[in-house]
């Protein structure tokens, strides 16, 4: 009586499954094709359209469908359902299950002509664009895809290019710096005698005002931010993702955290430019484009970089540097670089609905790939290259607080940029510019500071590193 029962209530999910592609495929003999123990398992899966069973059946498709399970996990969807969330569309939810039929049959979901319905059953409002969305590119088919080749081309190959020069200026740097140091080459220091006298108690050089301290601390704030709450969707199948996840409360309200970020970012980078403006606006008579107090790079620039790699081969002395060096000019100049990828990719996910009524689908495929990849290298160059250039070298090691009290020791000023020094001096504009030392808490506060943003960026760049290797 029971199984008369079961039978009964399962036979309209039967005669579906008879005329899907896996039951016909298993009537005409292929024991390949799916059966319901396939997908739902002999032991049950729970209920189906929970989350703990919509992912177990979208990783029972990937069973059979390896390849399409592969491309499938390399899009958002793919990522947090790889998390082990629920939340995001899974295969049937396209593809259909019990009724699942090839994609060119006119029946599928995912026919041309019913796909876009099929994507707004979750996107309401989804336009044309949606239609042309390649939710199984694959950057390695570059005949099939070769707008999403070419983008991970691109991005691999502007990877491999600035860690390969900034990594061997960084390892010549702390190789030059290490021998001079242990060769006893003490660094030249300011005489405080040779000072005019009114200029003998000032012992600090002012850097930085507070505005860009603190547009500083809320970029470095957003970034850290931002890596974090994107690195488990990065690496979503490694180890300590899922737990990063949980902890940032789901995908959902990581989701949030990081849109906050990246306006926080965002606002730092226009307010940035709106300052410049009006200054160009105001000065443009008299503006120096280029020049010593110039962020522009020019050919002084290149005869610096030059230079810079002579002394490290031992070929030449130290080179003195003006006010802004190349390589703060780099770092300067990268985030309007990062700002226009990782920006332009980052709103065209956000907002999908509004991009695709103008942007085919692979622009999709394209804007996810450029995101992922321009992130990964704005976070590993920050906590590589730059923690390195302005903390971890012998000159600077265990941290250079500048960025946090504005003020440098005037001797390492001189060193540092002894043009632009010596300029001061003889125009005597040096006053100008000189201050006290930073009081003990300012001091001990900006050191308790700097130290929790290098030791937290450590930590983000370990997971990023160990989750880029596969651990």
């Amino acid at each position: 009586m029971g199984a008369y029962i079961r039978e009964a209530q399962y036979r309209p999910v039967l005669d579906l499954y008879k005329a899907s592609v896996h039951g016909s495929e298993w009537a005409a003999g292929n024991t390949e094709a799916a059966i319901c123990a396939d997908c739902h398992s002999r032991h049950g899966v729970g209920a189906v359209h929970d989350a703990t069973g919509r992912v177990e059946v979208t990783e029972s498709c990937g069973n059979c469908h390896q390849d399409s399970y592969k491309t499938y996990k390399g899009t958002y969807h793919g990522k947090i359902t790889k998390l082990g969330y629920g939340e995001t569309a899974k295969c049937y939810d396209c593809h259909g299950s019990h009724t699942i039929q090839r994609v060119d049959d006119p029946a599928s979901p995912v026919h041309v002509d019913n796909r876009l319905e099929t994507c707004q059953k979750c996107h309401e409002g989804a336009t044309a664009g949606f239609v042309t969305f390649e939710p199984h590119g694959d950057p390695g088919n570059r005949e099939k895809y070769p707008q999403i080749w070419f983008a991970q081309f691109f991005m691999i190959g502007l990877l491999l290019g600035t860690f390969a020069f900034f990594w061997l200026h960084s390892a010549l740097w702390f190789y030059r710096e290490w021998k001079d140091r242990k060769e006893g080459k003490n660094r030249p220091h300011v005489v405080l005698d040779e000072l005019p006298p009114e200029l003998a108690g000032k012992t600090h050089f002012r850097r930085f005002a507070r505005g860009w301290r603190f547009a500083h601390l809320v970029g470095a704030l957003s970034i850290m931010t931002l890596t974090l709450t994107g690195v488990s969707v990065l690496f979503p199948d490694r180890f300590w993702a899922p737990y990063i996840m949980r902890l940032l409360g789901g995908p959902d309200t990581a989701g949030y955290i990081h849109r906050v970020a990246a306006l926080g970012f965002i606002s730092v980078f226009f307010v940035h430019l709106i300052y410049f403006a009006f200054r160009i606006a105001r000065n443009w008579r008299t503006l120096e484009w280029f020049g010593p107090n110039s962020l522009v790079p020019g050919l002084q620039d290149l005869k610096d970089a030059v230079a810079m790699f002579r002394w490290f081969f031992g070929l030449a002395p130290r080179p003195a540097m003006d006010r802004f060096t190349y390589w703060e000019k780099f770092d300067y100049w990268a985030p309007f670089w990062g700002m226009t990828i990782i920006g332009v990719s980052g709103l065209v996910m956000w907002f999908p609905i509004t991009f695709a009524s103008f942007l085919p689908g692979w622009a999709f495929n394209v804007a996810a790939i450029v995101h992922g990849e321009e992130a990964f290298l704005a976070a590993v160059f920050l906590f590589t290259v730059h923690f390195f250039n302005n903390h971890f070298r012998p000159d600077k090691f265990p941290q250079d607080t500048t960025m946090f009290t504005g003020r440098v020791p005037l001797e390492i000023y001189k060193h540092e940029h002894r043009r632009e020094y010596e300029r001061l001096l003889a125009s005597g504009e040096l006053e100008k510019y000189l201050v006290d030392a930073p009081t003990g808490p300012r001091s001990q506060s900006a050191s308790l500071l700097g130290a929790t943003l290098i030791t937290f960026g450590l930590f983000l760049l370990t997971l990023v590193i160990t989750g880029f290797l596969g651990f």
